[in-house]
């Protein structure tokens, strides 16, 4: 499997995207997640600032996109593996990418309930600390 920084909005990608963005906002925090990250609601302009800032990251085998993840100012903010693809260690090989990298992330984040998420980060050594609650 080989993970890389995307430089250009395929096809491919954009419809992995599409896929990831709807997913996302229908979880619980997921359109708080969004907000954070910076969306304002137009997911292709969202993604194509994700690529122009180098801040997307996709996993790829045998010319299949995988999934992504979006890592910025030492931050993981998301990743994404299409559910055919799941526990095949992809969102693992992102995170190990990073971490080899020159600037390795030192925080990430993980939608509550997202146990996974929460689970690979734990097995590389990270520990929750922070919470955010939110008034109804």
């Amino acid at each position: 499997m080989k993970v890389s920084l995307v430089t250009l909005v395929t096809p491919e990608l954009s419809e992995l995207w599409n896929r990831a963005y709807r997913d996302v906002r229908a979880k619980r925090g997921g359109e708080a997640l969004l907000t954070t990250m910076g969306d304002t609601g137009h997911e292709r302009e969202f993604l194509t600032s994700l690529v122009a800032s180098s801040s997307l990251w996709m996993a790829t085998e045998k010319g299949l996109a995988k999934g992504f993840g979006i890592c910025r100012g030492g931050v993981v903010e998301a990743i994404y593996v299409a559910p055919e693809f799941r526990r095949q260690r992809v969102a693992t090989r992102l995170v190990k990418a990073w971490l080899a990298s020159d600037g390795p992330p030192l925080d990430a984040y993980a939608l509550p309930g997202d146990r996974a998420m929460k689970s690979l980060y734990e097995s590389l050594g990270w520990k929750a600390r922070l919470l955010t609650m939110r008034g109804g």
